[in-house]
């Protein structure tokens, strides 16, 4: 794969699952949406077919990774580090792009739920926020989280019937959902530095009335989190397999 399509592939696929990530949660969220309080089922059903439809998209042109967790993973696994800041760079852009496009498609949402008499905060539609405030606790669940990630991702790769298939993407976006149903209650589940970096900068940077803090104190964790976690990921499946 030539560094072009990396980076191409990249920024469409994290694009895509952005939008359809932080859509869902707009549409749960913001006043004035159909699925108004259909629950946290819904977003993280969401999320893992926004993986889904990014990654499948993505997969002939980059191998569809859209996290730099997975692509820390996968280098330390292969000891190849030469095309890691390619995928990064488009994982960061497409991320960016995504939650434009979610703004967008909610753009009358947003604007009524600024006249509301007591306007909604709406960092949580584009970026993370713990339940509990603790650096600690809240960075032990991103690392343990995105290696519950990562690994399973490394350990497909073994079972050669997946990748000939084409349904190891499917199986990573069940094991999204999973991971957001049973391991997301603390902090969100960004499992992603760039899908939660990427949206942040943009929620800061939008014309959002009434938008709310983009809380630059707790942007560490679920950078720092998911590095982590994706190269302890590399390194438990070299030394286990």
């Amino acid at each position: 794969m030539s560094n072009g399509d990396i980076f191409v592939g990249e920024v469409i696929g994290t694009a895509i699952l952005i939008l359809f990530g932080a859509g869902v949660v707009a549409a749960v969220v913001l006043n004035y949406s159909k699925a108004k309080d259909a629950g946290w089922v819904v977003i993280a059903f969401g999320w893992g077919f926004g993986v889904m439809a990014g990654a499948y998209t993505a997969a002939p042109l980059s191998g569809g990774h859209l996290n730099p967790a997975v692509t820390i993973g996968i280098a330390i696994d292969t000891g190849d580090w030469d095309k890691v800041p390619v995928y990064i760079a488009g994982q960061m852009i497409g991320a960016a792009l995504g939650a434009v496009l979610c703004w967008l498609v909610y753009l009358a949402q947003f604007q009524a739920n600024a006249e509301e008499d007591k306007a909604l905060p709406t960092l949580g539609i584009f970026s993370t926020s713990p339940t509990i405030r603790n650096p600690v606790a809240n960075l032990i669940t991103e690392i343990i989280a995105t290696v519950a990630l990562v690994l399973p991702i490394l350990a497909f790769g073994l079972t050669k019937g997946l990748g000939e298939s084409g349904t190891a993407i499917l199986i990573v976006s069940f094991l999204v959902v999973g991971i957001g149903l049973s391991l997301g209650g603390p902090t969100g589940y960004a499992i992603n530095p760039a899908r939660d970096l990427g949206p942040r900068i943009v929620h800061a940077l939008l014309p959002i009335p009434n938008k709310g803090t983009s809380d630059w104190s707790y942007a560490w964790i679920p950078v720092v989190g998911p590095l982590i976690g994706g190269a302890l990921a590399g390194l438990i499946f070299n030394a286990a397999f």
